[in-house]
């Protein structure tokens, strides 16, 4: 009932908070005879991290992945896998001052009310902190599926505050991964460092959105009605901190295109587009899935804000310590993470259903679809 497991046949339960000794996860349904190395999840923990930049928090964790369980002689047992990271650098008495405050905009209130206490360092389990550990299960499930399917998941931010990214026809996700931003069109950066800049040195934040795409996914995932692949998705992707909207395809833009230009329509060569996202009735159609996520803007913010302590009486809150003046910066490979970690558990349940066999993928042309 307490909601820590994600996911059906490949599950993924978190545990940890943010100024806890350490944070980590168990991952079960895992197929046996992956190989898998502790120094494999380096790369996609320190695209995640903070301190890299000045427009990042400037926490510095070592972020070291210890296998406890479920990995043998360098290889999937199938039995679970526990992984565990030590938190290193907490520093808790930043938030002393507002220990018994409700911060505006946090989890504060809502944890305080519902469970009678909460711990109020760096937000405990309500903290960011614990999107690291899903970032490791994400290394297992983009491995698994690339050896597998040839499955790729790849994100950027294409939008922070009103700044708009120049979208090329193919995204080259070099560009992408060569600035600290995730960034999509690389003359765009200067401009992007001036905005962060300001935004920091004015004490405020700004929210952002993020793109996520896989490309590979065969024709046939996804259960119709109750589990369909956008809402399984749609799930993963709101069960993030700060996301406050999520949008496949052409997403909200589908209320102003007529029918005729929405629907995708198909030929000998393939979808001539891709306006549903790479899904239809819920289920996979071959082509690549394209998911947009709203991440709002930090409210960890040395600006004052009115709110009330756990009395009841009124405060002026004032956050100090280390934050994100924009934390959509660094959900990229958390939002890689929760798309592949979907896409395995679907796959599974598809393969115990309907078996292993290829799907007849249709071909899509070349470039942006």
């Amino acid at each position: 009932m307490s909601d820590n497991r994600f996911g059906k046949l490949f599950t993924v339960t978190t545990f940890g908070e943010s100024h806890g000794p350490a944070i980590g996860c168990v991952i079960d349904g895992c197929p046996p005879g992956l190989a898998i190395d502790a120094s494999e999840f380096a790369a996609d923990l320190a695209r995640r991290a903070t301190g890299k930049s000045r427009h990042t928090s400037q926490r510095r964790e070592e972020d070291a992945v210890e296998i406890l369980s479920g990995v043998y002689q360098g290889l999937t047992t199938g039995t679970p896998i526990a992984l565990l990271i030590r938190n290193t650098d907490a520093r808790s008495k930043d938030y002393d001052a507002i220990a018994a405050q409700f911060r505006p905009g946090h989890a504060d209130y809502t944890y305080h009310h519902k469970y009678g206490i909460r711990d109020p360092r760096g937000g405990g389990r309500s903290s960011a902190r614990e999107t690291t550990m899903r970032v490791a299960a994400g290394v297992i499930a983009k491995k698994w599926l690339a050896g597998k399917y040839g499955i790729a998941v790849h994100a950027c931010v294409n939008q922070v505050g009103t700044l708009r990214a120049e979208m090329p026809a193919v995204i080259d996700w070099s560009v992408v991964e060569a600035n600290p931003f995730f960034w999509p069109d690389a003359a765009q950066v200067p401009e992007l460092e001036a905005l962060l800049d300001a935004t920091r040195k004015s004490g405020d934040s700004l929210g952002a959105r993020v793109l996520t795409v896989a490309t590979g996914v065969p024709v046939g995932w996804g259960q119709p009605i109750y589990g369909k692949l956008d809402a399984e998705l749609g799930a993963a992707m709101l069960s993030i901190n700060a996301v406050k909207g999520v949008e496949f395809g052409a997403g909200f833009a589908a209320v102003e295109q007529p029918g005729s230009r929405h629907r995708d329509l198909i030929g000998a060569d393939g979808f001539h587009s891709n306006h549903a996202g790479g899904i239809l009735g819920g289920i996979s159609s071959g082509q690549d899935i394209t998911c947009q996520v709203a991440f709002k803007p930090t409210s960890s913010l040395r600006l004052p804000g009115e709110s009330l302590d756990a009395d009841g009486k009124a405060v002026e809150v004032v956050t100090t310590g280390r934050h994100d003046p924009c934390v959509g910066l660094r959900a990229p490979p958390i939002c890689e993470a929760m798309m592949a970690l979907t896409l395995m558990d679907l796959a599974l349940r598809h393969r115990a259903q309907c078996g292993d066999v290829p799907a007849q993928t249709p071909r899509v042309p070349a470039g942006r679809n």
